[in-house]
């Protein structure tokens, strides 16, 4: 497995534990996890015990999240943090400029010349709410050209989705190793600390950092038991850990800041955990997708991989949605994306190939918004291709991978997405093609 300057010892044969929210259990050193308690006087091999709560303690039982810990050392053994400048990310989004009405559409966020790690690159495009209210969320680009070195990261504000689009990444965390490449996502949760590793030696992608209530899995209603995103091609690491003393450095995101802390000793020391708060990745292209096998297509909640709740119910307050190969067979039916407005606001990227609604202009790496009621849908030579096609044969779209984030709240662009060279001022000229072909007198 590709390592940076961290060298974790874990359970000899085994790599990840399989289900959605499961109540794991795993030891990298046998009977170290106690038995029948969680907190007993004196834990094997000298450890602490530690809980990592992710939900109120009172939460219901079916929504609470919690993880015990048994380390080397308590997460409160550091230095004092100090903060760090940088205008590169944005916590609170009442404070963004005004947003524009406009669809947005940027190209991909280049690699930089220097040499980057991965929580310098990051970057924030779009977002609503504020961490500080624990509500909304944060659109972050990554573009990093070197392995975190000695350097130790977590995020108070919010769990990190992150959806690599070029480069695999290695995230050591406290809670074992996750190998994570494109087509895949891998699901940080808030307070758990990680380092990230390149073994391609750079890696850019995608990070939706949910304020609000955890991601969970959708219910399926009328579509049953099975379908869409399996429970069972969730995976969660093993335990997996390293005592290793030196100089380090613990980066913290709370309230929207970056901040900085000495560590002399690495924090990826958990020999051992049980519970159901951890990290976890899912291939999207075991996605079972589900559509019409008749005629139209339905809305494009049957792509809805995860989702965090809101208190409305119905309402989720984001949703993570992608559009994978499929076939499309709906007879008489205008097969792509219809055109649309809606309540809702997207923010889209493309991880792999085309997308099948706008084959120009829309690459891997880059993004487009689309804010509530803004128009949108297929570009004038697609929607062209698209009405003359033979719709009386099934059509497989291949060669894709393109996901949205998509809130009940306006989705607020920052100051560098409205203002950097990536924004696509041409993009509204796609659209122009679309001529009035009303035939009055047919």
């Amino acid at each position: 497995m590709p390592r940076s300057d961290f060298e974790l010892t874990h359970a000899e044969g085994l790599k990840y534990q399989s289900g959605f929210a499961n109540e794991f259990a795993t030891e990298a050193i046998a009977e170290v996890l106690p038995v029948g308690r969680n907190s007993p006087q004196r834990v094997a091999k000298g450890l602490y015990a530690e809980q990592l709560s992710g939900t109120a303690f009172t939460a219901p039982r079916a929504h609470n999240r919690r993880s015990w810990l048994y380390r080397i050392r308590p997460a409160a053994v550091h230095r004092p943090f100090n903060a760090i400048e940088n205008d590169r990310l944005v916590g609170d989004f009442s404070t963004v400029p005004k947003t524009p009405p406009d669809q947005l559409r940027w190209n991909p966020l280049p690699f930089p010349d220097a040499p980057v790690d991965f929580v310098d690159s990051l970057i924030t495009m779009a977002g609503n709410g504020s961490a500080s209210s624990m509500s909304g969320c944060a659109i972050h680009l990554y573009a990093a050209t070197r392995s975190m070195q000695n350097r130790f990261f977590y995020s108070a504000d919010g769990e990190l989705l992150i959806v690599p689009q070029e480069g695999r990444l290695t995230l050591a965390t406290e809670l074992g190793v996750l190998d994570v490449e494109p087509q895949e996502i891998a699901v940080i949760p808030r307070g758990v600390r990680f380092t990230v590793a390149l073994p391609d030696g750079r890696g850019r992608g995608y990070v939706c950092e949910n304020f609000g209530a955890l991601l969970e899995l959708p219910d399926l209603g009328p579509i049953g038991a099975n379908g869409l995103a399996n429970p069972r091609d969730f995976l969660t690491p093993v335990a997996a850990f390293e005592d290793r003393e030196g100089d380090f450095e613990l980066v913290a995101k709370f309230g929207g800041h970056l901040w900085r802390a000495d560590i002399d000793h690495s924090p990826l020391d958990v020999v051992a955990w049980h519970g159901n708060y951890a990290p976890y990745k899912y291939d999207l292209r075991r996605f079972n997708a589900i559509g019409s096998i008749s005629f139209d297509h339905p809305d494009p909640s049957i792509f809805l991989v995860l989702q965090s709740p809101s208190d409305t119910e119905g309402v989720h307050a984001l949703d993570f949605v992608i559009f994978p190969p499929r076939w499309l067979v709906g007879e008489n039916t205008f097969r792509p994306p219809w055109f649309d407005r809606n309540v809702a606001s997207e923010f889209m990227g493309l991880i792999h190939g085309a997308y099948d609604a706008k084959e120009e202009g829309f690459v891997p790496g880059g993004a487009s918004l689309h804010n509530c009621m803004s128009g949108h849908g297929p570009d004038a030579d697609t929607f062209r291709k698209a009405s003359d096609s033979d719709t009386s044969k099934p059509h497989k779209v291949t060669d894709t991978m393109a996901f949205m984030f998509e809130t009940p709240l306006v989705i607020r662009p920052t100051e560098y997405a409205l203002k950097t060279s990536q924004l696509q001022s041409e993009y509204s000229e796609c659209w122009q093609g679309l001529k009035n072909n009303f035939a009055k007198e047919q």
